[in-house]
């Protein structure tokens, strides 16, 4: 229902209790003129009798006091009366209000960079550093919103396993699929890793970039030094985590034949990790066991939120003009029937 069509001001519509109940009121105080309006009118009249009181008296010949048709000289008064409630509620400018509220997302691209060398098979994680790793990876996917998401796997090459998407369902399934054997190469190229993933997000427009990089070793392969990768990162304003995944010393891998733990050394560049994220203006991680490495994927989702931007566009409507017009129309109704036989009745 509008106030735009002349058929639309002759609704009953306007005056049910559900439309009152609808509106905001610009002006309320004005509604207490509703009733100090009636009660000034009385008082008006009670002065008036109490300057020229009438003594009634019962003529023979006269109209009876009971005639029904004697209450015609109350309309124009009704009429003036619903004038003046008309225009107060007018003065008091009902209103509906509609607000629409759109919000989107300053996405994040995330580049993840991962780690498959054969010392990610190593099993002080379960069932080994990569598969855990992995499965972390997913569910930190699965928790984002908005943002792109890249990967790149690395052992003694890097190879772009995803470019940046939204496309989580595909990038799990991707990541899922991730094995030892995806690469040749022998190895731990992390320099060259990091030149990957910087490579993939050197054209992004995203005002937040961030790598992640989980390794378990040092940098022994590729021809990219790890540091100026970081450096070359760094000047592109691409922010790096580094989580060194794994523990130092004597770790379990496999079983013998007899069935029992086999143990391996393990060996792990962290001042080199440590470095990259701190050229990167990220920070570095130690994760000794599955436990630290989902809390550290919490902590950097936490960290690296998507901007959530919010318009508003409120939009309100007057229907003051509605009541302005009935009052109007009653007020002419009180023009025209004040000085006919109406108020004149009771003295034909």
């Amino acid at each position: 229902m509008n106030a735009n069509s002349i058929a639309d001001f002759f609704s009953f519509y306007w005056f049910s209790p559900e439309t009152f109940k609808s509106y905001e009121w610009e002006n309320l105080w004005a509604l207490h003129l509703i009733w100090i309006l009636p009660l000034l009118f009385s008082l008006r009249k009670f002065i008036k009798f109490l300057k020229n009181p009438v003594l009634e008296l019962s003529l023979p010949g006269s109209i009876s006091q009971s005639n029904p048709w004697t209450y015609l000289r109350l309309i124009p008064g009704l009429f003036f009366l619903l004038a003046m409630w008309m225009i107060v509620i007018a003065l008091a400018r009902p209103q509906r209000t509609n607000e629409r509220v759109e919000q989107y997302t300053e996405g994040i691209d995330i580049m993840i960079v991962m780690d498959i060398s054969e010392s990610m098979d190593l099993q002080d994680f379960q069932p080994n550093r990569l598969e855990a790793a992995k499965e972390t990876a997913i569910e930190f996917i699965n928790g984002r919103f908005g943002d792109r998401i890249g990967m790149v796997i690395f052992s003694g090459e890097a190879y772009s396993l995803a470019p940046l998407t939204t496309d989580y369902t595909l990038l799990s399934d991707l990541i899922k699929d991730i094995s030892f054997n995806m690469m040749d190469a022998k190895g731990t190229a992390i320099g060259s890793a990091l030149a990957a993933g910087t490579n993939r997000m050197r054209e992004s427009e995203s005002k937040s970039k961030v790598m992640i990089l989980l390794s378990d070793g040092e940098n022994n392969a590729g021809n990219v030094d790890p540091i100026f990768a970081a450096q070359l990162a760094s000047a592109l304003d691409i922010k790096i985590y580094t989580i060194a995944v794994g523990k130092d010393g004597m770790v379990p891998y496999g079983v013998d034949f007899f069935g029992r733990p086999q143990m391996i050394e393990s060996y792990l560049d962290e001042s080199t990790l440590r470095e990259i994220a701190e050229i990167g203006g990220g920070q570095f991680f130690r994760a000794t066991e599955d436990n630290a490495l989902e809390k550290i994927f919490d902590q950097i989702n936490n960290m690296e939120k998507a901007e959530i931007i919010e318009s508003r566009y409120k939009e309100t409507v007057d229907y003051y003009r509605v009541y302005l017009f009935w009052g109007i129309l009653f007020f002419f109704c009180w023009l025209g029937l004040k000085s006919t036989f109406f108020n004149n009745f009771l003295l034909d």
